[in-house]
């Protein structure tokens, strides 16, 4: 998928946190321990980074219309093995605290809480919204 794809797809699966810009996953993508994993319709993907043995999932999309179909779960499965790949020992990752369909699919594929940062995402509408901290180790 194109930075341009991967902003498009981003946009219609997001409001909080606000979605990302085509720059911003160029940028990221320029990296050499910043990996995709895309369904092959490009219908979801994971954006992760793997640093001295530590796995970050920076974001992990789904087209909404395609929700409900196992696709998140297959791009945290390849996640997981691509960190894995890399040398990673553990992942973590941030979630909007009110997103209850995410916190289950997380909670469901091993990721555990482990912290919680106030205020970390601005809602839309401008209200505060805390990010748990997951993570799940490879152990």
């Amino acid at each position: 998928m194109t930075p341009d794809q991967l902003a498009a797809l981003h946009a219609r699966a997001f409001t909080t946190p606000a979605p990302w810009h085509a720059s911003g996953f160029a940028a990221l993508l320029d990296s050499p321990f910043v990996f995709l994993t895309a369904d092959p319709g490009g219908h979801s993907f994971a954006l992760g980074r793997v640093v001295a043995g530590e796995a970050e999932l920076l974001t992990l999309a789904t087209d909404p219309d395609r929700r409900r179909q196992g696709l998140a779960r297959a791009r945290l499965e390849t996640f997981d093995a691509e960190a894995r790949a890399r040398g990673a020992e553990s992942a973590f990752l941030e979630v909007a605290e009110d997103n209850a369909p995410a916190r289950a699919l997380y909670g469901a594929c091993g990721w555990t809480a482990q912290g919680r940062r106030p205020g970390y995402y601005v809602a839309p509408t401008g209200q505060s919204v805390a990010a748990l901290i997951l993570c799940k180790s490879f152990a």
